[in-house]
């Protein structure tokens, strides 16, 4: 995008995101040297602008300030200190149930990861000078003592010569390596082999996307595998979603253990390790051959299609390599770089060597592993295996190497097929922006999700291929659809829900903790809106049977889109019945209102096609992940245009709050191909409650205008908000400056007039508390947003009320697509 000098410089802040791969053309990133991250913390401010040595010898008086404090932490001696790979045991449970894998994982890797006891006392002084303006910036962004005193101990190790391996033993009789072509006959693979091979399905998953994860299981099941379910540690929800589901089946079991397998991060590869010894230790489950899946995967041929294939390769490991220079691969992977898990972070700590001896490969860390391989890379002590775990122990998403370099200097060589046996999204145009330096100091790349028109890809017959990514139904689920009816055939006629996507983002037992204070405003504030909708609605003069009083917080609350459109909140939530003064649980759908106007009339200017503002804005997907654009005081909201062909053009967006004050003002170059803008003025912070309106002007005349709502909090860290917190966060930016720069100049020839009496009413709304406070909420929320409809969870005293059960809308509706039944004769649940 080109932007003018008026534009001022933005904030950087990146968004989240959960894929994993560096890219092929990677040129042009440099990864050298990673600035801190952009978290305002108050020690890295004051590191920053300091020469290398300063910045040492402030972090030695740092360090040996925070050993004078004394910290007794869970039964530890203030001098004893977590050594390097020495991992506190959790007492092991005697149960044989067989659902959880009730044992200790073994951490295979020397690792602490994000998933590391914090028994970690006080902190000591590092065993060496560290040195080097990658570790001392890692020390200064981390935040926990035991982090910096692992990153501290890992580079004395490392500068010591004690850490990583100088030279590994390579078992490969073979020069270079293995050229296996498996052939592919759509017609062959129909018929089932005498002795099929039985599937190991490891499925490891994070969010809140239950749904699409069950109907992903449903395409996949069969009664002759078996299913092994890690979930993230931070993903609760989830994980008792699927200890649910899981529980119908004797094939499918979930990890009793959890670890947070953050992109990037070593974790992952230690997951992948633990449920590969945690399944060689199942002597019930006679399983062949190893698969990895996310959530975001979806098979593309039939599961019969699958067992002929590996049944006839069952000899055969599947791994897809990088196909490009090596030389080239170590630099852009980073495999010469010293690597660093802890505190949900990817640190790197400096350069390191590649052992001598073998031949190191990597690519896609989606695979399929045979048993014999699996248990050697499990159980074998010998140098290649140990010296490996060792080596990748300390390296940048090493689930996309370890078992590649592992198998092509083993035994098991001539056993390497270069085909994972996926399909894979990649458009590196928009998947590689660098969107993970908050999680890790490098950048990588995140596959796209598949769409309608990439339907055909799934059709090709050139090469085996049995299983795509990414998939994602809040994005488009009509693909998903498609895929599912084209493997297992349509839906009988009249079926309810195909067209309909729910997904949770609160669920009470989450905890209010869990939500943000914009998010519990907002769902109390939908809660009371769809209230007044059952009064206005239902209600007779003299009858109470449908006016409701709200009761306590949020039960549940879900994201609704049907045919691939986002139509609003489900909030369940409980109300007192006024006529019979019981409690009910009910549900209320809201909906955004339209809130993009083109002007009118409209100018001659006819690239704009939609603007919008927002948070989390996803810019491989190209939407906001804060569906709803929930937003308050706090926020940093990002503008955002989407644009037809044409010629090039610049536009002027203009951003004023509400009471008509000029917050921002830029000009942007849109060139010809461009299809979305994105930009985030650098705004003081409190913005002022109210609706804010963003104009779009051609040559100074205004073409089109959005608008966006900043709530009022009625809570502050989930607590009713007390006056003097109103006052501050409502009250504006400090001198009603949202930048240095002023541009109340604009006001008169915008034709925007600031009213005396609307300033003064917003200083009065901003010491607004309780029922006021309430009020002024429901009165913004309800300009720019509208309650659709009401439903009962169970059973009501207004007669007129339809049950949740009964609507096409509630998240209580049927779902045939994504519930899990009975196993049908064939062995299948789809």
């Amino acid at each position: 995008d080109g932007y003018f000098s008026h534009r001022p410089k933005e904030k950087t802040r990146t968004d989240s995101n959960n894929e994993n791969s560096v890219p092929k053309d990677f040129e042009n990133i440099d990864n050298s040297n990673f600035a801190p991250r952009t978290q305002r913390q108050s020690h890295q401010s004051e590191l920053v602008k300091k020469p290398l040595s300063k910045q040492k010898e402030h972090l030695r008086k740092k360090l040996e300030e925070e050993k004078m404090k004394e910290h007794l932490l869970l039964g530890k001696n203030s001098n004893e200190v977590l050594q390097l790979g020495d991992h506190p045991r959790k007492n092991s449970s005697s149960s044989n149930d067989l659902k959880e894998i009730h044992k200790p994982p073994r951490q295979h890797l020397l690792i602490k990861g994000g998933n590391s006891s914090p028994e970690l006392s006080q902190e000591q002084a590092p065993k060496c000078e560290v040195t080097g303006k990658e570790a001392i910036s890692a020390m200064s962004r981390s935040k926990s003592k035991q982090c910096r005193q692992e990153i501290a101990e890992a580079f004395c190790q490392h500068k010591l010569g004690r850490l990583m391996p100088e030279k590994v033993t390579r078992f490969c009789t073979l020069e270079g390596k293995a050229n296996n072509n498996v052939q592919w006959d759509e017609d062959s693979v129909e018929y089932m082999p005498a002795n099929p091979v039985r599937i190991a399905f490891v499925l490891v998953v994070h969010g809140r996307a239950s749904r699409q994860l069950q109907r992903m299981f449903k395409a996949i099941y069969h009664k002759d595998h078996f299913y092994y379910i890690h979930v993230d540690k931070r993903s609760n929800y989830l994980h008792r979603q699927v200890l649910q589901f899981a529980s119908q089946y004797p094939n499918v079991r979930v990890t009793s253990w959890r670890m947070a397998t953050i992109w990037g991060g070593a974790s992952l590869l230690s997951t992948y390790l633990q449920t590969m010894r945690d399944l060689m230790e199942m002597n019930d489950w006679p399983w062949d051959f190893f698969i990895n899946l996310s959530a975001a995967d979806y098979p593309i041929r039939t599961n019969d299609q699958l067992v002929a294939f590996l049944s006839r390769y069952r000899d055969m490991n599947f791994l897809k390599s990088h196909g490009r220079d090596n030389a080239r691969f170590i630099r852009k992977q980073g495999l010469d770089r010293l690597f660093l898990e802890c505190d949900t972070h990817m640190w790197r700590l400096g350069d390191r060597r590649i052992p001598e001896g073998i031949a190191v490969d990597g690519g896609s860390d989606w695979f399929l592993l045979n048993r014999k391989f699996v248990e050697y890379v499990t159980f074998s002590n010998d140098d290649l295996v140990t010296k490996m775990k060792r080596f990748y122990s300390y390296t940048l998403l090493p689930a996309e190497s370890f078992f590649h370099t592992v198998l092509e200097n083993s035994p098991y060589c001539e056993s390497m097929v270069d085909n994972n046996l996926r399909i894979t999204n990649w458009n590196r145009k928009l998947g590689c922006k660098c969107q993970y330096k908050h999680i890790v100091d490098w950048c990588g790349c995140s596959p796209n999700d598949f769409k309608p028109a990439d339907f055909h890809r799934f059709q090709q017959t050139a090469r085996p291929t049995f299983f795509a990514r990414k998939f994602e139904a809040v994005v488009n689920q009509e693909i998903i659809g498609q895929l599912d009816y084209y493997l297992y055939g349509n839906y009988p006629a009249g079926t309810p829900g195909l067209r309909s996507y729910w997904e949770n983002v609160f669920e009470e037992p989450d905890g209010l903790h869990s939500l943000s204070d914009v998010a519990l405003t907002m769902y109390h504030a939908f809660a009371r809106l769809g209230l007044r909708r059952a009064q206005a609605s239902f209600h007779a003069a003299a009858d109470n049977s449908c006016r409701y009083y709200p009761m306590g917080h949020p039960v549940s609350v879900h994201l609704y889109f049907l045919a691939d459109r986002f139509q609003g909140f489900l909030i369940r939530h409980h109300a007192t019945n006024l006529a019979v003064s019981k409690l009910e649980t009910l549900e209320t759908w809201v909906m955004p209102k339209k809130v993009f106007k083109i002007a009118s009339p409209p100018s001659d200017f006819g690239r704009l096609q939609f603007s919008e503002i927002g948070t989390e804005w996803d810019a491989k997907e190209r939407l906001f992940r804060n569906f709803g654009g929930l937003l308050g005081p706090t926020d940093e909201p990002v503008g955002m245009q989407k644009w037809g062909k044409g010629p090039n053009v610049t536009v002027t967006v203009i951003w004023v709050d509400p009471i008509n004050v000029i917050a921002a003002t830029y000009d942007i170059l849109i060139e010809s191909s461009a299809e979305f803008t994105h930009y985030k003025p650098p705004l003081n912070l409190p913005l002022r409650p109210g609706v804010w309106t963003i104009k779009i002007l051609h040559r100074w005349v205004q073409v089109a205008e959005t608008k966006f709502l900043v709530t009022p909090l009625t809570f502050s860290n989930q607590q009713p908000i007390k006056q003097e917190e109103a006052m501050r966060y409502h009250s504006g930016p400090p001198k009603n400056a949202y930048m240095e720069q002023s541009f109340q100049g604009l006001n008169p020839i915008l034709n925007i007039p600031i009213s005396a009496a609307h300033v003064e009413q917003a200083k009065r709304n901003a010491g607004l508390v309780g029922a006021r406070l309430e009020a002024w909420v429901d009165s913004l929320v309800s300009s720019v947003w509208s309650a659709v409809d009401i439903c009962s969870t169970g059973p009501t005293a207004c007669p007129v009320m339809q049950g949740c059960t009964q609507t096409a809308w509630s998240s209580l509706s049927p779902d045939p697509k994504s519930e899990l039944g009975p196993v049908k004769p064939d062995g299948r649940l789809r």
